[in-house]
């Protein structure tokens, strides 16, 4: 299944988030990057393999009222949280390995980082 889209897809994003368990990983990004065009099969591809995990694409210029509180400075930025507290927010070169294995380093690790920052404004959708 690919990355599901919160333009299209925030009443699944939601379902999922409410899930206990559940990693939600966001690339944020915006439709006039081109770096995000070429990544986002790759993001994909990711969200085929970790079916267990939600994984969003999520264009923040289309949806700036709801996250005018982030800090997104360059694209793509990536965001891993679970329901406690996120585990990582920051720009990644857009290489999927990259992410993959931070993805196997973040879930072998405890919550640390700090409070989540899109669910709140994902579980309303």
């Amino acid at each position: 299944m690919a990355a599901l889209n919160l333009n299209t897809d925030a009443d699944t994003i939601a379902e999922r988030l409410a899930a206990p368990g559940t990693l939600f990983v966001a690339c944020l990004c915006a439709e006039w990057c081109g770096t995000c065009r070429e990544y986002r099969d790759g993001f994909d591809r990711l969200a085929d393999v970790h079916t267990e995990m939600c994984f969003a694409w999520i264009d923040i210029e289309n949806h700036a009222d709801r996250f005018d509180d982030l800090d997104v400075e360059n694209f793509p930025t990536i965001l891993i949280e679970d329901s406690v507290t996120t585990r990582f927010f920051g720009t990644v070169l857009p290489q999927t390995s990259i992410v993959e294995r931070m993805l196997t380093d973040l879930t072998a690790l405890p919550n640390m980082i700090g409070a989540p920052k899109l669910r709140p404004a994902l579980a309303t959708a």
